[in-house]
C-alpha cells in the first residue's frame, strides 16, 4: 500500500493504527481473540509480546528520525482515518505540509511476520518508493530546504 505523492515531501511523523479498540473492553477482547485465533493484528504482532511492547520495538522506535505514534481503530486521528478509509492495521506518514500518505497496509505488515527488523526495512522501502524524505535527508537537486 503505497500512495506516492511525488515532490520529495519530508516526513514529520509516522502513525501506526492497530486493528483493535483502545478501551479496556477492546484490549481484552483483542487479547482473548488473538489467543483463540479469532483476532489478528499484524502491527500488534510486530510491536507487542504477550503482555507489553517488545524491547526491540522500543529500541527501533527510539532510533527513528521521526516520532512513531500508535493509535487504535477508535482513537486514530481523523486525518489518518480519512486517508486510509478506516483500514487497519496500517502505517502512514504525516508530512511537514500536513498531508497523510499511506505507507504499509495489512498485507505489508503481515509480510513482516512479527519481525521488528522486517518492519524497519519495509518502512525504509515504502518511504523511498513514495518519494518521501526523512527530515535529516539532504534536499533533492534543484530544491531548497
Amino acid at each position: 500500500m503505497s500512495d506516492a505523492t511525488g515532490g520529495g515531501s519530508r516526513l514529520r511523523r509516522l502513525v501506526g493504527v492497530y486493528d483493535a479498540d483502545h478501551t479496556l473492553r477492546g484490549e481484552l477482547a483483542y487479547w482473548v481473540g488473538a489467543r483463540l485465533g479469532r483476532a489478528h493484528c499484524a502491527l500488534c504482532d510486530i510491536t507487542h509480546g504477550t503482555f507489553r511492547e517488545k524491547a526491540q520495538w522500543q529500541a527501533c522506535r527510539a532510533g527513528l528520525p521521526v516520532p512513531f505514534d500508535t493509535f487504535h481503530r477508535d482513537d486514530q486521528p481523523d486525518a489518518v482515518r480519512e486517508a486510509v478509509g478506516g483500514a487497519a492495521p496500517v502505517v502512514v506518514a504525516e508530512l511537514e505540509d500536513g498531508a497523510v500518505v499511506a505507507l504499509l497496509g495489512a498485507a505489508d505488515l503481515d509480510a513482516c511476520a512479527g519481525s521488528v527488523d522486517a518492519l524497519a526495512a519495509a518502512l525504509e522501502q515504502a518511504v523511498t518508493v513514495a518519494g518521501l524524505e526523512w527530515p535529516d535527508a539532504p534536499a533533492s537537486p534543484g530544491r531548497s530546504s
